[in-house]
């Protein structure tokens, strides 16, 4: 199968998510814009900024009217517009799902608001997609080595219980005792 077929199937040409992500960016940008006024803790950043004051860390981008922090976006505490970002930066099909660490910097790179990395973690732990993805971050385990042999006997011994069997004269465990001589 060529790769212009693959696009056909799946009608993710780059081109038409490019303008669809643009689209979806004004709309975000207009929903951030209105609900930072009804947020106290913004409403003052925003009035300060409009008046043309400095405020550290702050600044308000000259076109959208939107306040920056240091150079992200500000993002208000309404989990409808911070999970519209998420979805938009973790569902979107030229993301792939790409697990806690790399959605964080996704994310991260445009946008700011107080419990960023709590709201990815939760999310992307309820995302079945991600679950089922799971990313290593560990090095590949080694071969399996055998123990050396005990130089005598009862110098090594393994203990174990073997747990929750079916009941047998009012039992349901094991013990295990191995002695590897």
């Amino acid at each position: 199968m060529s790769f212009q077929q693959l696009i056909k199937q799946y009608e993710v040409h780059p081109s038409r998510y490019f303008s669809v992500n643009v689209e979806s960016f004004s709309n975000l940008i207009d929903s951030i814009q209105k609900v930072l006024w009804q947020d106290s803790q913004y409403r003052s950043i925003l009035q300060e900024l409009g008046k043309g004051k400095s405020i550290p860390d702050y600044s308000l981008d000259s076109s959208s009217k939107i306040p920056l922090f240091k150079y992200w976006v500000v993002v208000p505490n309404e989990p409808t517009i911070q999970l519209n970002i998420l979805q938009k930066r973790l569902d979107s099909p030229l993301a792939g799902h790409p697990g806690q660490e790399k959605t964080l910097r996704l994310v991260k790179r445009d946008f700011h608001w107080s419990s960023l990395t709590q709201f990815i973690k939760d999310y992307v732990s309820s995302c079945q997609q991600c679950s089922r993805k799971k990313n290593i971050h560990h090095k590949r385990f080694g071969l399996l080595k055998p123990l050396p042999i005990p130089n005598g006997p009862w110098i090594c011994l393994s203990m174990d219980f073997i747990t929750q069997l079916p009941l047998s004269n009012s039992f349901d465990s094991i013990l295990v005792i191995v002695e590897r001589f």
